[in-house]
């Protein structure tokens, strides 16, 4: 391609809403436009590495014997309704109703639909398993869309579905689906980690979640210092520990008068935060639900939200509904006595001694406050880990870092194939229900990740694998009829060779286009100047300060090494 033909509209300066590298970077390289808040148009650069990033997918999942397909991204919701997820997925879903008043959605996610097709055609065990996948643009109606293309209106998914006629053949599909993104983000020159996840709206028993280390990412991870572990923060657990022997003392009311938080009531008692216990009321789908932590802990959301069977709508409650549930003022809520729909108490609670825990009473705090004798409730675990606790599988301290998830895969079991009566005939003439998994990867959310970790102060380095072209030609002076004809011929040959080459022939001067190819990142860069005379041209590597003099008869062997040592296959 001849850059003087490109549409390529590349900017200088930062875009002022731009917020992380990756989104400014996007819209530098001109490989994206902002249309509407989380709805970007795709230009040309944008599009050549999606399309890498979708064939490698492609690649990796058709070598696992999944077999593409494509679906409607328009899904009548009679399809959500037989499934019980029409009101469950809320507000992000993009509702719409057609000319006779049928109710529609723009696809967030395709588990009905892949359900539906498979109910249609598949009624023996001799017709599993399978493994069906697509790359398809979804739409969700996030609340406020952000950092760019991580979190978006509109996006490019692969979901494929496993369908099998056992759990055992979902272990097997599960792993195998493993093991191609293991593959797929390696290629991809990704530095990520799978680690274990909540289920969240999709459902099923287990999940893992394939995520990058940034700062910029929107999850926490945790990590054990010791051994494998690794988990989304929403799903980590630690040790717990073990009950306290210490006597139970009388309860006794203290007056505290505009003492509302911990670190009011540490200053207050002099005790630090882990004496207390702290009552926080929550509202889930129009229902109360209190949680009690320790003072020193924060309450992990979506372990409350699983624990009373899954909501919509989620939020901590307003003063009048806490006036409602304790009787009290924002501030002195406590468990005893308290009037809620759900009661949960952590088990580091239930597993201390004498708490300090708010009296249900305005400017009052009660001392010996004990599980069991004093207070009831749920018991389980409903706080978030931190670095100072202990792993469960070697006892190593935790590490926790943010990070961006790129693809997340799911054992679905039988939810979906029993909700709407995807069943199959066995061996032995009984009809089962089909065991399915889940499997997806944000196409556009994988680039943003690989530019988050290959830029530098000048633009992208991209790898080889998906940068949009693989070798840009620079003549420094297109007049000079020496410097264009060998241009020419050297992206001829590199063509010819199936190399993606860039010939930067337009009318500009070198420090430009060499600023151009940089912030781009192409990963390799041939200068055609002086040296010609002498059959020599400039040979520098994007991710490499040094330049390199080398003959025309180099080149071919040179592009060819870079192919090698990056493990690409040529053409």
């Amino acid at each position: 391609m001849k850059m003087s033909k490109m549409f390529m509209p590349t900017l200088r300066e930062v875009p002022a809403d731009a917020e992380i590298t990756s989104h400014q970077l996007m819209l530098r390289a001109g490989m994206i436009r902002k249309m509407a808040s989380g709805v970007y148009n795709q230009l040309p650069m944008g599009i050549r590495v999606f399309n890498k990033i979708q064939d490698i997918i492609r690649e990796e999942l058709n070598e696992k014997g999944c077999q593409e397909i494509l679906c409607s991204a328009l899904i009548p919701a009679e399809l959500w309704k037989e499934s019980g997820r029409w009101d469950v997925m809320g507000a992000e879903m993009m509702r719409l109703k057609d000319r006779n008043d049928r109710d529609f959605c723009l696809g967030p996610t395709h588990e009905e639909v892949f359900t539906d097709l498979i109910k249609q055609e598949i009624t023996s065990y001799k017709q599993l398993p399978l493994n069906l996948y697509q790359i398809q643009v979804k739409y969700r109606d996030e609340t406020r869309p952000r950092v760019g293309v991580m979190k978006t209106r509109s996006f490019t998914m692969k979901d494929a579905y496993s369908f099998d006629t056992d759990e055992a053949g979902l272990d097997k599909s599960y792993q195998d689906m493993f093991d191609a993104y293991t593959n797929i983000f390696a290629r991809c020159g990704l530095d990520n980690s799978p680690v274990q996840a909540d289920t969240g709206a999709i459902g099923g028993s287990v999940s893992a979640e394939f995520m990058v280390k940034s700062e910029v990412g929107e999850d926490e991870i945790v990590f054990c210092s010791g051994c494998d572990y690794a988990a989304n923060m929403e799903k980590a657990v630690a040790v717990v520990a073990e009950p306290s022997t210490e006597e139970m003392k009388e309860l006794k009311e203290v007056h505290t008068p505009g003492v509302h938080t911990i670190e009011e009531l540490e200053n207050f008692f002099k005790l630090s935060a882990d004496k207390f216990a702290k009552t926080l009321v929550y509202v889930a789908d129009g229902k109360t639900v209190v949680v009690v932590v320790r003072g020193d802990r924060e309450v992990n959301e979506t372990k409350v939200g699983n624990a009373v069977g899954g909501v919509v709508e989620f939020e901590l409650a307003n003063e009048e509904v806490v006036k409602a549930v304790t009787n009290a003022e924002i501030g002195f809520a406590g468990p005893i006595g308290i009037k809620a729909d759900y009661v949960l108490i952590d088990n580091e609670v239930a597993n201390a001694r004498n708490l300090i825990i708010g009296a249900n009473k305005t400017e009052y705090h009660i001392e010996n406050a004990n599980y069991g004798r004093d207070f009831e409730g749920t018991v389980g675990d409903f706080r978030n880990v931190t670095e100072q606790d202990k792993c469960t599988k070697c006892g190593s301290h935790f590490e926790i870092a943010r990070g961006v998830e790129v693809g997340h895969i799911f054992k679905l079991g039988t939810k979906y194939s029993e909700a709407m009566g995807c069943n199959f005939i066995d061996k032995d003439g009984k009809s089962k229900p089909v065991v399915m998994g889940c499997y997806g990867i944000g196409v556009e959310r994988t680039a943003a990740a690989i530019i988050e970790q290959h830029h530098d102060e000048n633009g992208i380095t991209w790898p080889l694998a998906i940068a949009p072209y693989h070798v840009v030609v620079v003549p420094v002076n297109i007049k000079k009829e020496e410097h264009m004809e060998a241009a020419e011929k050297i992206y001829n040959e590199l063509q010819a060779m199936g190399v993606e080459v860039l010939l930067d022939d337009r009318d500009e001067r070198a420090g430009v286009k060499f600023k151009d190819s940089e912030l781009i990142g192409i990963p390799m860069r041939i200068t055609v100047g002086k040296d010609i005379v002498d059959g020599k041209v400039e040979f520098k590597l994007r991710k490499s300060e040094e330049k390199e003099v080398i003959s025309l008869d180099e080149i071919k062997s040179r592009v060819e090494a870079e192919f090698v040592k990056n493990n690409v296959k040529l053409g």
